[in-house]
């Protein structure tokens, strides 16, 4: 069975062989800081702007799972990657850097399960024998995006989520080592109606909520 539902399986199980991150001031306390690859002591990135910053880590994170693989620029067939701002530009403008094809996947905070997906659809169907998925955001952009310009001093109330500073990057292939992905579900979007932009967990938590046809 290929299918079932909204979950597909994968025939050949694609492997993810090699896997990068770059993590925020912010993110590297505790132990999640403690798996990245790269920690930044400051977010800037010793960039002029956030988006800027955004851009290379995203831009890093990529070129650092190719390499911890032991593969070449070369060997990649696509890249598929996204992030929250408008028209995806710090994907776009990391692309840049790389001489492979690129797919821009825009899903928001899904944005690199998406990735993985559409990166082990393609592999498994043998489109290609080597993908890149990716994503990034950037708490200072995302703020100027979605809600109030961190120069503006605007006072966040207590509940207000934080959007991560930091980027990943996986390189899915026909390889047979490294992590198997077996399938994956492709999900619906879902209002509840939440309106705070303060609260986007409440809007988000759906999403791991099992709920019966």
């Amino acid at each position: 069975m290929k299918k079932k539902g909204n979950t597909v399986f994968f025939k050949n199980a694609p492997c993810v062989t090699s896997f990068a991150a770059v993590c925020g001031s912010k993110e590297s306390v505790g132990i999640i800081g403690s798996y990245a690859d790269i920690t930044l002591q400051d977010d800037m990135y010793e960039e002029s702007t956030y988006e800027k910053a955004e851009c290379k880590m995203l831009s890093t994170a990529i070129s650092l799972a190719i390499e911890k693989g032991g593969y070449a620029e070369s060997d990649i067939d696509v890249l598929l990657s996204g992030d929250l701002l408008n028209q995806i530009i710090s994907a776009s403008f990391a692309a840049r850097d790389f001489n492979f094809p690129f797919l821009g996947v825009y899903s928001a905070c899904s944005t690199m399960s998406e990735s993985m997906l559409l990166g082990a659809m393609l592999v498994d169907a043998g489109y290609v024998k080597k993908a890149v998925a990716a994503t990034g955001s950037h708490f200072a952009s995302a703020e100027r995006q979605y809600r109030y310009p961190l120069e503006l001093g605007c006072t966040r109330p207590p509940q207000a989520q934080w959007t991560v500073t930091g980027a990943g990057g996986c390189v899915i292939t026909d390889e047979k080592k490294g992590i198997k992905i077996v399938g994956g579900t492709m999900g619906k979007v879902c209002d509840f109606g939440v309106t705070d932009v303060n609260n986007m967990g409440a809007a988000m938590a759906p999403a791991v909520a099992i709920i019966p046809p």
